[in-house]
């Protein structure tokens, strides 16, 4: 065999070992992926605020209840994971049904425990723009198919005593969203606000449901003037240092947030700073106890508030 033949069939040698250890490769078993590991269980609790009022925090947006031998409310219905445990756990329930279930506004974390919730109340109550803007949500996350719905809708106030108390819903405007309310159990002295309060934490603002933080302004002020200064007040979210109830001076200090968020705004769009610049800052200065560094959601209300104040009124 001359050097040239022995080169050729070298490399045909050596080319066909490389593909018989690709295709030995290919067709091996390959390693199954680690198991994800579960989501670790919401850890849970009642707490009882006041007369037969309580609180159950979960994952989402604070639950709040009205549990006596003679009626069940509850504010809220968080996920479906959570709310049955809260079903499973309301105090006295004995297997009742709920008088009435109230949503304080949309957002998945405060309805997405309604269908769990239907079959167990005997109405689901919420502002008159909830479920339009429940289903716009739903639409454009494609979960059309799992919302329930509220059968019961009111404009501005829907007021119902039971059980020897009396529960109040009330509209304000737009805040947060364009379908908040504030309950309020008259004689226990609790008042929750859902997500028109986040206790020292940047909040969410949903432009696209018709959110106006100039508005959410007046809505604090309204409620610190309106409801009693000696009420327990509840918090749809709140950080781990200050929680999720508080008192009446609290909402002036969200107040106060919202007023230096939209006037740092919009001094900087005075001074012609661009969107993304302005949207880009860490901390707003004089809320410390707002800062998370994960989600850190000021940037998201620096964008919020600089198109709100940009925005062409037709």
């Amino acid at each position: 065999m001359n050097r040239r033949d022995f080169l050729v069939n070298s490399s045909l040698l050596v080319s066909a070992g490389l593909v018989a250890r690709a295709q030995s490769a290919a067709s091996a078993p390959s390693t199954p992926p680690a198991p994800k590991a579960p989501p670790a269980p919401a850890v849970t609790e009642f707490r009882l605020l006041r007369r037969d009022v309580g609180i159950f925090t979960g994952r989402g947006g604070t639950i709040g209840w009205l549990a006596n031998k003679d009626a069940l409310v509850a504010v809220d219905t968080q996920f479906a994971d959570t709310v049955a445990l809260f079903l499973a756990g309301l105090p006295g329930r004995g297997g009742r049904k709920l008088d009435v279930v109230i949503n304080t506004h949309h957002h998945g974390d405060h309805t997405g425990g309604n269908a769990i919730m239907k079959p167990a109340t005997h109405s689901i109550v919420a502002h008159a723009n909830v479920p339009k803007l429940q289903f716009n949500a739903a639409e454009k996350a494609g979960t059309l198919t799992k919302q329930v719905y509220a059968d019961t809708t009111f404009p501005n106030v829907w007021r119902r005593e039971v059980g020897g108390e009396i529960v109040t819903a009330q509209y304000h405007g737009p805040a947060h969203t364009s379908g908040d309310v504030i309950v309020t159990f008259e004689k226990a002295n609790v008042v929750h606000m859902g997500d028109l309060f986040f206790n020292r934490i940047y909040p969410v603002v949903d432009r696209p449901s018709g959110a106006s933080f100039r508005h959410w302004i007046t809505v604090l002020e309204e409620a610190a003037k309106t409801y009693p200064s000696d009420a327990i007040y509840v918090f749809g979210h709140g950080s781990a240092k200050y929680g999720v109830t508080g008192q009446r001076g609290d909402l002036l200090v969200f107040r106060d947030y919202i007023a230096a968020l939209l006037a740092h705004v919009e001094k900087q769009i005075a001074a012609g700073e661009p969107k993304a610049k302005i949207a880009a800052l860490e901390n707003l200065p004089g809320f410390p106890d707002f800062h998370l560094p994960l989600p850190n959601r000021l940037s998201g209300n620096l964008g919020a508030a600089y198109d709100e104040l940009t925005e062409k009124k037709s």
